[in-house]
C-alpha cells in the first residue's frame, strides 16, 4: 500500500443510532420518527424501523467491526432509547442494549467513542419547544449525566453533539430535516441553545468522571470565484462555521451576524452569563468533512446538492450554490483539499485542541457482479482525504484519527435508502450484510499500517 499511516493514528468507522438501530418498540419516539410520517418528507417513505436492525443484529455487526480490525467505533446513544420521554425515568432495556454494545466492543479490543446527540430529539421535548427553547439544553444536560454515570468507566471518548448546524438550520430554518420547522429566528435560537446544551453537558460529563470530552462539527469552507460574492461568503461562513466556533471559544455571537440577521431575530435568547458555559474547555474537536460550499451569483439554475439550500440560511442574501464536478450522489463537490481548510479553521479558532475527522465518506454509484460490490470511487475518496491528513500531520497539525462514514448502508435521513454511504451493503428488505471492495481495502490499510 502506498498510503503510509503511522501506528499512533487511530482508524475507525462511524454510525448513528436512528439510521441503523431499528427496534422502534424498544424506545420512545423521536422527531425523526414523527418526520418520517409526513408524506414526502423522506423521499422513499422509509422509517426508522427496521432500519439496519442493528439492535437485533448487534453481535453480527460487532463481528464485522472485529473483522475490519478498526481501532475505534464511533456510535451514538439514542436519547429516546435511554429516556423514552426525554426526561424522567430511564429505560433498563435501552441502557442494557448499550451495555452489550460497549462491552462487546471492549471484548474485541475496539475503543468505544460515543456521541450523545445525533439529531434524535425525543418527541415530547420537541412538543415543549424543541431546541429553540432554552429548557431543552437543561434536559440534554440531565440526559448526559445519566449516560455518563452508567458508561464513563468504559467509554474512552465523548462527543456531546454531532453537527449542531444541521439540527438547527436544516431542522428549524429550511425544515428539510426533522422536526421540519421553517422559522429563521427559531433556527438561530436553536444553534445557540444547542451549544448551551453542549456546555452544560460538558460540566455533567466531567462531574461523572468521563474522559476525553468534545464536540463534533461540520465546518465547511465557503468559496466563490466572483469577488462580488465576498459579503455572501462571509455571511454563510458566519452561520456555518464562525457562530459555533466563536461561542465555543468564548467570543460570543459574531458582531457581523448580529447585524446581518437582525431582520429575523432580536437575539434576546443570548445571555452574557452563559459565556463560561458555552466555552467550557474541551479535550478534543471532531470534524465531519464531505465537501465545500461554492457560491455564485443568481442567474443560473441552482445545483441539486442535498443540504445546500438557501432556505437553510437565515437572512440569506441573493446567491446560489454551484458545486463543480466531480460530484457524489449527494451532489457534493469532491475536493479533498477542503479538508485542510476546515481543519485550519478549527485550529485557528481553538488552538491546542486535538483534532479527529469523525466522518468522511461518499455516496457513489456501485457496480455489483459475481465477484463482489465494486466501489472504487469510494476507496479513492477515502484514500485521497487520508493523504491530506498525513500531509497536515507532517506540517505539525495535531490530527489523531479518522473515521469512515459509514460502516453500513443506512437510512440517509431525508434521503432514506436512496443514498449509500456504507463500506458494507445492507439489503433493506432482508438486512443481509455484504462487504464491499472499499471495506476490504480499508481492512488491508489497517493491517498494513506502520
Amino acid at each position: 500500500m502506498t498510503l503510509q499511516i503511522p501506528s499512533d493514528f487511530e482508524l475507525g468507522v462511524a454510525t448513528a443510532a436512528w439510521q441503523i438501530e431499528g427496534d422502534l418498540a424498544g424506545r420512545g419516539r423521536s422527531i425523526w420518527d414523527d418526520f418520517a410520517e409526513i408524506p414526502g418528507a423522506i423521499v422513499d417513505g422509509a422509517t426508522g424501523d427496521p432500519a439496519c436492525d442493528h439492535v437485533h443484529r448487534l453481535e453480527e455487526d460487532l463481528d464485522l467491526l472485529a473483522w475490519l480490525a478498526v481501532d475505534a467505533y464511533r456510535f451514538s446513544f439514542s436519547w429516546p432509547r435511554v429516556m423514552p420521554t426525554g426526561s424522567g425515568p430511564t429505560s433498563p432495556e435501552g441502557l442494557g442494549f448499550y451495555d452489550r454494545l460497549v462491552d462487546g466492543l471492549l471484548e474485541r479490543g475496539i475503543t468505544p467513542v460515543a456521541t450523545l446527540y445525533h439529531w434524535d430529539l425525543p418527541s415530547l421535548l420537541e412538543s415543549a419547544g424543541g431546541w429553540p427553547a432554552r429548557d431543552t439544553a437543561y434536559r440534554f444536560a440531565d440526559y448526559a449525566q445519566v449516560v455518563a454515570e452508567r458508561f464513563a468507566d468504559r467509554v474512552d471518548r465523548w462527543a456531546t453533539l454531532n453537527e449542531p448546524w444541521c439540527s438547527a438550520f436544516l431542522g428549524y430554518c429550511s425544515g428539510t430535516f426533522a422536526p421540519g420547522r421553517s422559522d429563521a429566528g427559531d433556527s438561530l435560537a436553536a444553534i445557540y441553545h444547542l451549544i448551551l446544551g453542549h456546555g452544560l453537558a460538558v460540566e455533567r460529563l466531567r462531574a461523572a468522571q468521563a474522559r476525553n470530552v468534545g464536540i463534533v462539527l461540520n465546518l465547511i469552507p465557503v468559496v466563490a470565484d466572483d469577488l462580488s460574492m465576498e459579503p455572501v461568503v462571509r455571511h454563510i461562513d458566519g452561520l456555518q462555521n464562525r457562530i459555533v466556533l466563536d461561542l465555543l471559544a468564548g467570543r460570543g455571537v459574531p458582531a457581523d451576524l448580529r447585524e446581518s440577521c437582525a431582520s429575523v431575530t432580536d437575539w434576546a435568547f443570548v445571555r452574557d452569563e452563559d459565556t463560561p458555559v458555552l466555552s467550557a474547555p474541551i479535550d478534543w474537536l471532531g470534524e465531519n468533512y464531505y465537501t465545500i460550499y461554492r457560491v455564485a451569483p443568481v442567474g443560473e439554475a441552482d445545483a441539486d446538492a442535498i443540504g445546500q439550500e438557501t432556505a437553510a440560511i437565515p437572512a440569506c442574501p441573493p446567491m446560489r450554490f454551484a458545486p463543480r464536478e466531480p460530484l457524489t450522489d449527494m451532489g457534493w463537490e469532491i475536493l479533498p483539499s477542503g479538508l485542510e481548510s476546515a481543519l485550519r479553521m478549527a485550529t485557528d479558532a481553538l488552538p491546542g485542541v486535538p483534532l479527529w475527522v469523525c466522518e468522511n465518506g461518499a455516496a457513489i454509484p456501485e457496480v455489483t457482479d459475481e465477484t463482489g460490490i465494486h466501489d472504487q470511487v469510494r476507496t479513492d475518496y477515502v484514500r485521497d482525504h487520508l493523504e491530506v491528513l498525513m500531509r497536515m500531520r507532517e506540517k505539525g497539525f495535531d490530527i489523531r484519527g479518522y473515521y469512515v462514514w459509514s460502516l453500513l448502508d443506512n437510512l440517509e435521513w431525508a434521503s432514506g435508502w436512496t443514498k449509500k454511504f456504507g463500506i458494507v451493503r445492507v439489503d433493506p428488505a432482508t438486512g443481509e450484510r455484504t462487504v464491499k471492495d472499499s471495506a476490504r481495502w480499508y481492512r488491508s490499510l489497517i493491517a498494513e499500517r506502520g
